[in-house]
């Protein structure tokens, strides 16, 4: 394969992987016993996701050396430049991951991935504020670069970083409403999205997810953020009554989008069912790590095929 073609978006595979993992942990404490996996059945998803990130940064540095024309494209064309942003999460839930394990290298690399974000969103903001974005460029792909932040709270406390993690969580929960109104009116108003991409839509459910489940371990009592969970639930029945048919659709690296939100949606139902610890929750929190575990599982095999196949 060339590495031309690895797209920046494929450091989705890394938020995938990895936030799979951190939210299996997260759910241990509160999922039923009858499904409650050890942590050899969790942690090696946070393996796998070092794993991406370490495969994926040389390649990503080879083709800026050799193809800069392309990375060039991808920081500037308005329709790819949001999922610049999925290399930063990555980086923030890479560290969380490892950081019961190797501690400086995980805060190393968790502020790494915090520098990173905040450059990339000054660039983005930059290059929108200048002008010349239509509608057909907007696509879901925004929010990871402009509300990527809010993730960084749950590997940033365990590190040690409240400060900033409050910092680069309110830059991004300020910017959430504004970027998902505009995906609904795109949604709405605009022409569908080709099948391909129409996986991207599930990043939707990153921001009411982790805007409730960070946000309440930022702000303790801050019970009042609860909706955005009822919320993130009744738009996931939504999104996938309307990719029943995903197993028809064109493979390809927006596939891991629909990885990392249904991981967030899970995290957030650990958290719910942590502080309402009524069967129903519990068995909701166990619901929901399973879908997510399920399409990580898919997301990986179809990629490995892929692979094997030169694409």
């Amino acid at each position: 394969m060339n590495v031309r073609e690895v797209p920046i978006g494929m450091y989705g595979a890394v938020m995938g992987l990895a936030g799979l993992g951190l939210s299996a942990r997260a759910a241990a404490p509160v999922l039923p016993g009858y499904v409650r996996a050890p942590a050899y059945v969790t942690e090696p998803w946070v393996v796998l996701g070092a794993l991406a990130l370490l495969i994926l940064l040389p390649l990503y540095a080879a083709k800026l050396v050799r193809y800069p024309a392309a990375v060039r494209e991808e920081f500037t064309n308005p329709a790819q430049l949001g999922f610049c942003g999925a290399l930063p999460v990555g980086m923030f839930l890479v560290g969380g991951g490892l950081a019961p394990y190797f501690f400086s290298l995980a805060n190393l690399i968790w502020w790494l991935g915090f520098a990173l974000l905040l450059a990339f969103q000054v660039w983005a903001l930059t290059r929108w504020l200048s002008g010349s974005i239509d509608l057909a460029h907007i696509n879901a792909g925004w929010l990871i670069i402009m509300v990527g932040g809010i993730v960084a709270p749950g590997p940033g406390i365990a590190l040690g970083h409240g400060e900033a993690s409050r910092f680069i969580f309110g830059v991004s929960a300020a910017a959430a409403p504004i970027l998902m109104a505009l995906l609904f009116y795109r949604a709405i108003i605009g022409v569908p999205l080709p099948e391909r991409l129409r996986p991207s839509w599930f990043v939707l459910l990153v921001p009411p997810s982790l805007i409730y489940a960070n946000g309440v371990a930022l702000y303790p009592g801050a019970e009042l953020l609860e909706p955005l969970y009822f919320f993130g639930l009744v738009l996931a029945v939504a999104l996938l009554v309307v990719s029943r048919n995903f197993l028809r659709w064109p493979f390809g690296p927006p596939w891991w989008a629909f990885t990392f939100p249904l991981d967030a949606l899970a995290y957030a139902a650990a958290r719910y069912a942590q502080d309402h610890p009524a069967p129903l929750w519990r068995a909701l929190a166990a619901v929901t790590l399973l879908l997510a575990a399920a399409f990580v599982v898919l997301a990986l095999l179809k990629s490995l095929a892929a692979l094997r196949r030169g694409q």
